[in-house]
């Protein structure tokens, strides 16, 4: 990047930790010191709810891993992970959430202690921190480094722009607290949004020859069937990343599992003023949803439709795409956007790791008589300590690639049990807590199964790209043993009344408990405009013309 790029690059993001600042200055502030700092004082209003959401979902590795993802498919397929994302949102604003606000709970895994025991709390506590720790904190910084030093052609050290990262990162989530992370989130998701819609309008305008609606309709007429969305296999005969079974199986569990449970993302909807701000939040989150394709997956379709890009690998997609649409002075600003991308789910885990160590292990267990304040106290040392060791970890990926496959792999381990008892704890109230800690031992294992030991020959509607069991069916199947699990314990040594009535008490909310009225209309709404897209974009794929 050149000096301008630069100076703006440091305006840009200098200015979001300002008017950060002067914005969470001026907010109600808590005289609980726990809820001030974890959840910032339960006090976020719907909008904030919602950028911080899609902030903290989103980052360089899906803008650069899905758009390279739908490039190398040669469909759309990938267009999944958005649409039944919303789907999963709506099961959190109208299931999950007000079950999680009944009680003032400011962790997701305090549902689990009421509805089994304390220590089936402790267990999926420590299987997010491990999560966390191992895979989701140093990949953040690992991926996001490599895609600003790759994407702005940055002659800087791998290891200076990952503790650049880190360092600003941490601050927020450290010394501001959950209101810095949420509203910090929500100014850089302005920026993402104008400037990731901006990627695809002027690589259209490209594709077109300076005009968009020729650009469009390129993608309409030209090798219309890239536009798939519901495909087995592509042109090329190959099978595609997202085989359409896969939608009926493990995909949609992977959604409510990050959506719904997840402590990282579903921390941002308990901290809301009310479940009607929590709801809102998540519906316009959900909504916003149908909207991210147009940044995650048509820069890839675009770039089919440009082989002067001149791509070796599929990653390089979209960097190579937005050099090329983007004049030099506004690198700098893009640069910032993307940065925000990446701070905000760095932060973000941050923030909901120090939450669960502080109020599950130091508070549970180290120092049951802590005072709030050494609550919160700790909660910041560790989260220094949490970044610290990220920062370290992160550069050492590169030098083990088998190690970092191994750790993406490790996601599965702790989410097919963890959805598995949530949703049970959710949906009955029979099953005791011998059967959830059973239950994830069942699903650990079979996950281990099914992702170390490649099952081979499968028939083709099972199979992904090399033939083996896709991993989106080995997770299926997976939970689904958890569940049977579960369930034929629950039939043989079901909870007594008196456990059941002892579970189903409610505490009191420190929130306003009265829904938003519009949220069945407005997730009816949601769903047939996802409905209506994937028939739109296959009626295109099989070549009926969506040309202007």
């Amino acid at each position: 990047m050149n000096t301008i790029s630069i100076a703006t690059f440091i305006f840009a993001t200098g200015s979001v930790a300002f008017f950060t600042y002067r914005i969470v200055k001026k907010m109600k502030k808590s005289n609980n010191p726990i809820e001030e700092y974890f959840t910032g004082g339960r006090a976020l209003t719907w909008p904030v709810v919602a950028g911080s959401l899609l902030l903290t979902n989103l980052s360089t590795e899906q803008l650069v891993g899905l758009n390279g993802a739908v490039f190398g498919d040669k469909a759309l397929v990938s267009i999944a992970w958005e649409a039944l994302a919303a789907f999963a949102m709506i099961a959190t604003a109208l299931v999950f959430l007000p079950r999680y606000l009944a009680s003032g709970f400011t962790t997701t895994p305090e549902f689990l202690e009421k509805r089994f025991d304390k220590t089936t709390k402790s267990i999926v506590s420590g299987l997010f921190l491990f999560g966390y720790v191992t895979v989701l904190l140093p990949v953040i910084l690992y991926t996001g480094s490599l895609a600003l030093i790759g994407m702005f052609d940055l002659n800087l050290p791998l290891w200076l722009v990952i503790g650049t990262i880190g360092v600003i990162g941490s601050a927020y989530a450290i010394f501001g607290g959950l209101k810095s992370v949420a509203i910090s989130d929500t100014l850089n998701g302005i920026g993402l949004l104008i400037g990731g819609l901006t990627i695809p309008i002027l690589g259209l305008y490209a594709l077109g020859d300076g005009s968009i609606f020729e650009g469009i309709s390129i993608l309409g007429r030209e090798n219309s069937e890239y536009l798939a969305v519901l495909t087995q296999t592509n042109t090329d005969g190959n099978i595609v990343s997202v085989p359409w079974p896969t939608l009926l199986t493990g995909m949609m569990f992977i959604q409510v599992f990050y959506w719904s449970t997840n402590q990282v993302i579903v921390q941002r909807a308990m901290a809301a003023r009310s479940l009607e701000d929590g709801q809102k939040g998540l519906l316009f989150a959900s909504g916003m949803k149908l909207v991210g394709p147009l940044m995650l997956c048509i820069p890839g379709i675009i770039a089919l439709h440009m082989p002067n890009l001149n791509i070796n690998n599929q990653d390089q997609v979209y960097g190579a795409l937005v050099r090329y649409v983007l004049p030099d002075w506004s690198l700098g600003l893009f640069a910032a956007v993307l940065m925000g991308s990446i701070l905000s789910s760095y932060n973000s885990a941050i923030n909901s790791a120090s939450t669960l160590f502080s109020l599950q292990f130091y508070k549970g267990y180290l120092n049951q008589l802590a005072s709030k304040k050494q609550i919160v106290s700790i909660g910041k040392k560790f989260g220094i300590g949490l970044a610290s060791t990220s920062i370290i970890i992160a550069p050492m990926l590169g030098q083990m690639k088998s190690i970092f496959e191994y750790l993406q792999k490790v996601n599965g381990l702790y989410s097919v049990p963890i959805i598995g008892i949530f949703l049970l704890g959710i949906t009955t109230k029979h099953i005791p807590a011998i059967a959830a800690k059973i239950g994830m031992l069942v699903g650990i294992i079979f996950y281990s199964f099914f992702t170390f030991i490649n099952i081979k020959n499968v028939p083709i509607f099972l199979a992904d790209a090399k033939g083996h069991l896709h991993y989106l069916h080995g997770y299926f199947i997976s939970f689904v043993a958890a569940i049977i699990v579960m369930l034929i314990i629950g039939r043989i040594r079901p909870k007594t009344p008196k456990e059941i009535s002892m579970s189903e008490q409610k505490d009191f909310s420190p929130v306003d408990m009265k829904p938003w009225d519009k949220a069945k209309q407005t997730s009816i709404v949601i769903i047939a405009s996802t409905l209506g897209i994937y028939i739109l974009l296959s009626l295109a794929g099989r070549g009926f013309s969506i040309g202007l």
